[in-house]
């Protein structure tokens, strides 16, 4: 698979997206199913075969983990060739450090006792791989959002019957989605995951007592791969605007 800069993972060449879904057929599986985009070959991978591989390494890197830092957890997962630059498997990866980030800091579930991790992480890869690739253009959500609000209401114990669990969910999303929105597009799955868990741990750690780590500062690692990267308009950029950094950058 080519992957290279966000493009098409069978040939590497760029994507072409349509406002409303066509029949595609997964080069990988065969699967036919309606999509929103394809690359300028033809070339569709279904969500499935794009993010399954990334999957389960994130699982299992999150599972090992000692680190109370998710940006940490983050960097060291979109390092493996299985984390694309974009793509549904951010989906599961930013609840994932969350939770993991949690548990090793001490956190504890909602009936009090100490959160079974492996638990916890098994229970937002079920909910995350129900949400879709492209979800920031089609779905007015950003996946990093609803992660990050899985990753809480697994926390807190949410259901749709309780009160403030539900609200936190609600109130955390809500934060994430309205930061996203005044950094604006286009996607890229390292910035929203960086603003998605910078927003999420200060809010997490007030509501729910928690000790998780943020560093300094957030420098992307990852802009060369990206041919959409804003660059100097990305406040992790390593030559960032100074006007755009500081309103982002942890504080």
């Amino acid at each position: 698979m080519a992957g290279l800069k966000a493009n098409c993972l069978i040939c590497g060449k760029p994507l072409v997206y349509w406002e409303k879904a066509q029949e595609v057929t997964c080069h990988t599986c065969g699967k036919k199913e309606f999509g929103h985009s394809i690359c300028e070959d033809g070339h569709y991978i279904c969500d499935v075969c794009h993010r399954a591989e990334g999957v389960s390494c994130i699982i299992e890197l999150c599972s090992s983990s000692d680190s109370c830092n998710p940006i940490e957890i983050m960097n060291e997962a979109m390092r493996d060739k299985s984390i694309y630059q974009n793509g549904p498997e951010h989906h599961t990866l930013i609840g994932a450090a969350l939770i993991t980030a949690f548990a090793n800091a001490g956190g504890k579930a909602s009936n009090g006792e100490p959160l079974d991790k492996d638990a916890a992480l098994a229970e937002l890869k079920k909910r995350s791989m129900q949400v879709p690739g492209g979800t920031c253009g089609f779905w007015g959500t950003c996946g990093a959002a609803v992660s990050s609000g899985q990753a809480m209401s697994i926390l807190n114990g949410s259901t749709p019957m309780k009160q403030e669990p539900w609200a936190q969910c609600q109130r955390l999303t809500s934060m994430i989605l309205g930061r996203l929105a005044d950094i604006g597009g286009p996607r890229c799955c390292k910035r929203t995951g960086y603003i998605a868990v910078l927003t999420a741990v200060p809010y997490i750690n007030e509501t729910l007592g928690s000790n998780m780590q943020l560093p300094s500062e957030v420098t992307c690692t990852f802009f060369s791969r990206n041919a959409e990267c804003r660059r100097q308009e990305c406040p992790f950029f390593p030559n960032a605007n100074v006007d755009v950094k500081a309103a982002y950058q942890p504080k």
